[in-house]
């Protein structure tokens, strides 16, 4: 394909993602923009995360030190569903309702018990519908990638991969363990994802988390039991750096448990807040940005390939202020440069 464009000049995002005029018939890996955060129980404002970045994509410049030039396998983002926005906005209302009221009025009262059950069913029929989309892009051989959104819409995406990829791991950066069962009732809270996954995804192999520092008594005694978690708290990778421990070997360290095939969810709120002060549970502490691009390229090296991703919880700022988005699309294009990389569709310069 000829590319009508100069990627020496500014991108606008009126082209596509980062600017690009690749269709989908001509793109290796494929974004779906997931507007939804129906079950945020702190701030909102994910659904308009994929928009934000899309926006913020005219900012990217092409080469990479590390990559090279990734766009060129071609990069195409899919419209949004009109009907994902609009079951969004009519779901968020129901469980506003279940999030205002305690356990026992929800028994009790049938209309909350009928909003709860709107609202879980509306997102097993989100989940399906991803699940169905990912399956169609897998099936040709080509990446899709799930933009979030809350940190609840890759549960469709996972299960796909899993059943493309048996065995698969899981690489989790996240401040949060996300291993609630039903928090608050919402069979697929955003809370939930990672529970869910290990649960009723009997193909994952592996699921290991990064940057965990906020969870509940029950996530932690659920994950320290589990065979197949493995958990780096952030508490834990702090006290090594202040020991004098190189971030070198704990990536390497943290790739080293991961199976042949990965997987990585990326909750944006695994980074220091400064890098996502808007995104809808923030935690003081975290990840510094180039110690997650540390770990992607131990993961490239390593030979080990990353097979797909998912970016979750990106949410815009004031208008006028687009560093969330910023910061997003930036790691949007390095980790589809890095799983280019590991997938050998692009030559790494590690």
């Amino acid at each position: 394909m000829t590319l009508h464009f100069d990627p020496n000049s500014k991108a606008s995002a009126n082209d596509g993602i980062f600017g690009l005029p690749f269709s989908e018939k001509d793109s290796q890996v494929i974004y779906l923009p997931i507007p939804w955060d129906v079950t945020t129980s702190y701030g909102k404002g994910t659904h308009k995360g994929p928009d934000a970045v899309l926006k913020a994509s005219e900012q990217i410049d092409f080469f990479d030190l590390e990559y090279g030039m990734a766009y060129e396998v071609g990069l195409h983002m899919k419209k949004q569903s009109a009907a994902i926005k609009k079951a969004n906005l009519q779901l968020r209302l129901h469980a506003e309702k279940i999030m205002d009221a305690d356990s026992d009025s929800i028994k009790k009262s049938k209309t909350l018990s009928a909003s709860l059950s709107k609202v879980n069913e509306g997102s097993d029929q989100l989940n399906e519908s991803i699940y169905l989309d990912c399956k169609k892009i897998l099936a040709q051989k080509k990446t899709p990638i799930i933009l979030g959104g809350d940190h609840s819409v890759p549960f469709g995406a996972l299960k796909a991969y899993a059943e493309t990829y048996p065995n698969l791991g899981i690489l989790h950066f996240d401040a949060h363990s996300d291993t609630r069962k039903a928090y608050m009732g919402f069979e697929h809270s955003h809370a939930s994802i990672m529970y869910n996954a290990m649960t009723k995804i009997p193909k994952i192999g592996k699921l290991v988390q990064v940057g965990i520092r906020d969870f509940c008594e029950e996530e932690y005694s659920y994950t320290e039991k589990h065979n197949k978690i493995e958990v780096h708290f952030d508490v834990d990778l702090q006290r090594r750096k202040q020991a004098g421990e190189k971030w070198l070997d704990i990536a390497k360290e943290i790739v080293s448990s991961l199976p042949k095939q990965i997987y990585i969810s990326f909750d944006i709120d695994g980074l220091d807040p400064r890098y996502c002060p808007h995104t809808g549970t923030p935690v003081p502490g975290g990840l510094e940005y180039h110690e997650v691009t540390a770990i992607l390229a131990e993961i490239v090296k390593s030979g080990k390939t990353i097979v797909g991703f998912d970016l979750v919880e990106v949410a815009p700022g004031p208008k006028g202020d687009e560093w969330d988005a910023n910061v997003g699309m930036r790691l949007l294009y390095k980790m589809t440069a890095a799983m280019l990389a590991s997938q050998k569709k692009i030559r790494s310069k590690l």
